[in-house]
């Protein structure tokens, strides 16, 4: 199986399918590299080289207890696509793997990215401050936080029609349900904690204005996670040069309802953006 090494000399696991453009997929906490599977099936089908990873402390990466601010996962992001030496790059980001990217960016500069695709992120920063005085408590998501660390499968599968919105009529199986849960506890006590902590602790406003490649903001107006007047407005009026498209009744795994949906949107702006 193929890995490569971090910025620390972590070893990682990655999955690369296809030939074509690159399409690099970044996970948001918890989830491993398999969460994409219905992306990188159909894409890598049509023509696009599919590539995603697992975080560290994810899924078969190594379960390490360190290096969960952005700065060093921007980094594992860069060691990435120095490894398989991709260029011209889409990265495709979820949750709070956007902030990775807008890191990335931030970091490393573009020479390697073509553009980016942020989908129900939690940038740009969705914690209460004197200057974001609609954002959440931090005392509130702090509780919430140790609520869920003291028996995190009861919890996961208890807000996961929430992560789907299914009250909204959004079809999900009550086998996809499950798998989710499961790769979504596919990952140490630890990472679970500080990945979700960078995610909200971290202000990326002023990063997220400095972008410089065309964007693709994606967000469900049914978000329980990064809810949308939080992140996905707030994030297309700071991106430059954005496309911004609200998908009614979607939650936070609009990747997974919204699969086809997504697909075809990724297709057209990979195609718009290449010609």
């Amino acid at each position: 199986m193929p890995y490569f090494e971090g910025s620390d000399g972590t070893s990682l696991f990655y999955t690369d399918w296809g030939q074509g453009k690159p399409v690099v997929f970044v996970t948001g906490a918890w989830l491993g590299s398999s969460s994409w599977e219905f992306q990188m099936l159909p894409l890598s089908e049509r023509g696009l080289r599919c590539v995603a990873f697992d975080k560290r402390g994810h899924g078969r990466s190594d379960w390490v207890g360190h290096g969960f601010d952005y700065d060093t996962l921007a980094d594992d992001l860069a060691a990435l696509l120095d490894h398989c030496d991709l260029r011209e790059v889409t990265l495709v980001a979820h949750s709070m793997g956007g902030g990775e990217v807008i890191r990335y960016l931030s970091r490393h500069g573009c020479d390697r990215v073509s553009r980016v695709v942020l989908i129900s992120v939690t940038a740009p920063f969705p914690l209460r401050a004197p200057d974001n005085p609609e954002g959440v408590d931090r005392g509130v998501f702090d509780a919430g936080l140790a609520e869920r660390s003291k028996d995190r499968p009861r919890w996961m599968a208890q807000n996961a029609q929430a992560f789907f919105a299914t009250h909204l009529g959004n079809q999900v199986s009550s086998e996809l349900m499950e798998w989710t849960v499961q790769r979504c506890l596919d990952c140490s006590a630890k990472a679970a904690v500080e990945v979700v902590r960078t995610g909200y602790y971290t202000d990326l406003r002023e990063e997220a204005a400095a972008l410089r490649v065309p964007a693709l903001i994606i967000h469900g107006d049914a978000d329980a996670s990064a809810p949308v007047e939080l992140c996905g407005r707030r994030l297309a009026k700071l991106v430059p040069d954005n496309v911004y498209k609200e998908y009614p009744g979607a939650g936070h795994g609009v990747f997974l309802t919204h699969a086809e949906r997504i697909n075809q949107d990724l297709l057209d702006f990979i195609g718009a953006a290449g010609s």
